[in-house]
């Protein structure tokens, strides 16, 4: 399953991200992850990644995340599957320029095919997925989420910052969230026995 947190800050002001804030966001999903954690935070701490770990594919050390591509121009986190994984690699081998710091992890995969190319690559993915890509050079984060939204993915804009997780507990980890319900989304919970997307319980 895997639980994936992390903040951007937007403009520069008092707030730094830092470990014991991300560590509150990324240990309210330990269940989502039982079997392993990880931090990344920028030299800045303007941008900071978590990971809650399921280990399903790559159970080694080095397939934990967040995970840098080789001169740690990419960061990720990452939830869910990449299925066709395998041929992936094989095409992004082919054209070789890569070290490859696993050899089967599928979010490897995911940082090779983003620095060939692009965040476009993401159209070649099969599986379920919920990704969070950092390019160091470019200062830019992108989400992305499977076609279907299988995998969850909560994104929150508070002034002057962005959080991301898996599960709205981890945004409510922060000090400054809102906890106020959106009686229209309640109301398409009670319908529904979900909330509709793009919403979310919380207003």
């Amino acid at each position: 399953m895997c639980g994936v947190v992390g903040a951007l800050v937007l403009s520069p002001g008092s707030f730094r991200i830092s470990e014991p804030y991300l560590m509150r966001m990324r240990d309210s999903l330990a269940h989502r992850g039982p079997d392993g954690a990880g931090l990344w935070i920028d030299s800045h701490a303007r941008i900071g990644l978590g990971h809650r770990r399921l280990s399903i594919i790559d159970l080694s050390e080095a397939a934990r995340q967040p995970m840098a591509n080789e001169d740690e121009t990419l960061w990720v986190a990452f939830n869910g599957e990449i299925y066709n994984h395998i041929e992936l690699r094989r095409e992004l081998e082919a054209l070789g320029g890569h070290r490859w710091r696993t050899d089967h992890s599928d979010t490897v995969v995911i940082l090779h095919a983003a620095a060939t190319g692009g965040i476009d690559s993401v159209d070649n993915f099969r599986g379920l997925f919920a990704i969070a890509l950092w390019d160091t050079p470019a200062r830019s984060l992108t989400l992305v989420r499977d076609r279907l939204g299988k995998k969850p993915l909560f994104v929150y804009r508070a002034p002057g910052l962005v959080l991301f997780a898996s599960e709205l507990k981890a945004l409510a980890a922060d000090a400054d969230f809102a906890r106020r319900v959106d009686l229209t989304q309640l109301a398409g919970y009670a319908r529904y026995l979900y909330v509709p997307s793009p919403g979310s319980i919380y207003r």
